[in-house]
């Protein structure tokens, strides 16, 4: 049995110390045996559960997802306090100095009109805090961990900073038409396919932009959409006794006609 006060309430320095006690000799060989990597994806998924948990506009169940995002915080946190770099603590005190030093209009003397100047504000401070000394460097610094949608928008939003943006959603949708035309061309010539699709998706995400679209949401609606017209198609073919793997093209574009009237 570990030397443990058990509480009717915990706060995050319990946590901190569970942490060190599940990786600690005589603690939990799985807790003990991750790394960083381990578990990089199960920081993803425990934050999108939460981002999850605010779509549903459920109280409960994002407090129960924040634990799991901060679980993991406190796992990466203390796997570098074994390695001597810092603690819980640590990060705490970083990103309390971030924000204080990101918010003059509130620590310091700084006046501003609104949320539009405090926004520049904040990008201003932040590549002076980066040392982003170019339009290039805020650029390269948007992490490529990202989603490849929303990286794609951010690298635009900071782009259009600099001045590099069409004055309206026209220009935008003429490019987005034109690297149509040139995937067709790659496609046709067998050269470049992957390439020019992705110049295809990141046109699609400036078209999102212009129009006040989440590039992201919008796909996931596209898929949800898909999902529920395809159910409808196979219910129709099951309704007259077919199975979809013995339909015909034809056959299917009819019934997902028919899918799209009813969605």
């Amino acid at each position: 049995m570990v030397d443990f006060q058990y509480k009717d309430s915990y706060g995050v320095q319990d946590l901190e110390e569970i942490v060190r006690i599940l990786r600690a000799p005589g603690g939990c060989p799985w807790d003990a045996e991750q790394t960083h990597q381990s578990i990089r994806r199960n920081f993803l998924e425990e934050s999108y559960e939460a981002v999850e948990a605010i779509d549903e506009g459920s109280a409960e169940h994002l407090q129960e997802e924040l634990g799991d995002v901060l679980l993991q915080v406190a796992l990466h946190a203390e796997m570098e306090r074994e390695l001597g770099h810092f603690d819980l603590n640590g990060v705490a005190d970083g990103i309390c100095k971030k924000l204080i030093f990101r918010h003059p209009h509130v620590f310091g003397n700084v006046e501003v009109s609104g949320t539009g100047e405090v926004l520049s504000n904040w990008e201003v401070l932040k590549r002076q805090e980066k040392g982003q000394d170019t339009h290039t460097d805020a650029l390269e610094a948007v992490a490529r961990a990202l989603p490849a949608l929303w990286r794609a928008e951010k690298v635009q939003k900071k782009a259009k900073k600099a001045g590099f943006d069409w004055p309206e959603v026209s220009g935008a949708l003429d490019k987005l038409s034109e690297e149509l035309e040139e995937l067709r061309a790659a496609i046709a010539q067998g050269t470049n396919v992957a390439e020019e699709l992705g110049d295809l998706l990141f046109s699609a995400v400036n078209v999102a932009r212009f129009v006040d679209a989440d590039p992201e949401g919008a796909l996931h609606g596209a898929t949800d959409k898909f999902i529920a017209r395809f159910r409808r198609v196979e219910e129709q073919a099951a309704q007259a006794g077919r199975s979809l793997e013995g339909m015909s093209l034809e056959e299917l574009d009819r019934l997902w006609e028919r899918a799209k009237e009813g969605t």
